[in-house]
């Protein structure tokens, strides 16, 4: 046994002073708040911890709350969504939403449209100075002639009720009545101011069509009795029932009647406003000039309209007393 052995009578070596490192390590250090060399490690715990701290278990372990890792874990990732998701999401708009959207904007440019189309006349913006001038005309000329029709109306009132005179205007009138309703009907013939329309095909036949554009035009103009007449001279009265059909070749079928080109129109009433209204651009004889015709328009100081149409049998129609 050693000597150092038998001085702590144990028998065992008594444990050696920890000895200072040298160099830096060793050195003390020189904060003035910095622990004494010898004291213990402040990391050590001087006091024995107790024996449920807070965050341990029954056995000294961490504890742990599931609540509020839960609700950690929902805050984390509601946040992590919120960041993944765009700006924009929050602002969704219905498919609804949108069909009425553009159903607006359809109705919208549909009203732009019909506005422009109802404000804008084609036809009278590409019409020259002279043939505005003459459709003013003929507008004059309608609105006097209608005057004089209502001035000749109220005359005649004022006779029928006149007493003595009564009876006889009666008569006048009712006469007077019966011509202008046979005129219109056909039944009667005609001799007048007018035209003389004559068509003379080109490349293409006369059709049907272009007649009856004519005559629609003439009555517009205030044609008050007409005749259409074939190149073999046969006639037929123009009233409000005739129809117009296409035949073989250059024939035109007039109430039944065959008739071969080319074709006259003989209009009895005001000469320059009819001549105004077939001269119309765009209008029956630019028509037939397109297909490759001829429209020529004769003024007559006294026009005959002799073709009579059969009076019509009424069958279902009756006066109202």
């Amino acid at each position: 046994m050693s000597d150092e052995d038998r001085e702590t009578g144990t028998g065992w070596p008594e444990p050696a002073e920890p000895v200072r490192p040298s160099g830096p390590a060793g050195e003390p250090d020189p904060r003035p708040d910095a622990p004494a060399p010898d004291e213990l490690s402040p990391l050590v715990p001087d006091e024995p911890p107790d024996d449920h701290p807070s965050g341990s278990g029954d056995d000294g372990g961490p504890t742990v709350n599931l609540a509020e890792v839960a609700s950690s874990d929902a805050e984390s990732s509601a946040s992590e969504s919120m960041r993944d998701q765009p700006a924009s999401s929050g602002r969704k708009v219905s498919s609804a939403g949108v069909m009425i959207a553009a159903l607006l904007a359809v109705l919208g440019f549909t009203l732009v449209v019909q506005l422009k189309t109802t404000s804008t006349d084609p036809t009278l913006a590409a019409t020259r100075q002279e043939d505005l001038v003459r459709i003013f005309s003929d507008l004059d000329s309608r609105e006097k002639r209608l005057q004089q029709d209502i001035e000749g109306l109220e005359d005649s009132q004022r006779q029928l009720r006149s007493g003595e005179q009564g009876r006889q205007a009666a008569l006048e009138e009712a006469t007077k009545r019966a011509d202008e309703l046979g005129i219109l009907a056909g039944t009667l013939p005609a001799r007048g101011p007018g035209l003389a329309v004559r068509f003379e095909p080109g490349g293409k036949p006369i059709r049907a069509d272009r007649v009856l554009d004519a005559v629609q035009e003439l009555r517009g103009a205030g044609a008050e009795a007409m005749q259409i007449s074939g190149g073999d001279r046969a006639s037929a009265r123009i009233v409000a029932s005739t129809y117009f059909l296409d035949g073989a070749g250059d024939v035109l079928v007039v109430d039944g009647r065959t008739l071969t080109g080319p074709f006259t129109i003989t209009v009895i009433g005001d000469p320059e406003t009819m001549r105004t209204a077939l001269n119309i651009p765009g209008g029956v004889a630019a028509s037939v000039r397109g297909d490759g015709g001829n429209v020529s328009v004769e003024e007559r100081e006294v026009a005959e309209v002799s073709a009579l149409h059969a009076p019509l049998k009424l069958e279902h129609a009756r006066p109202v007393s």
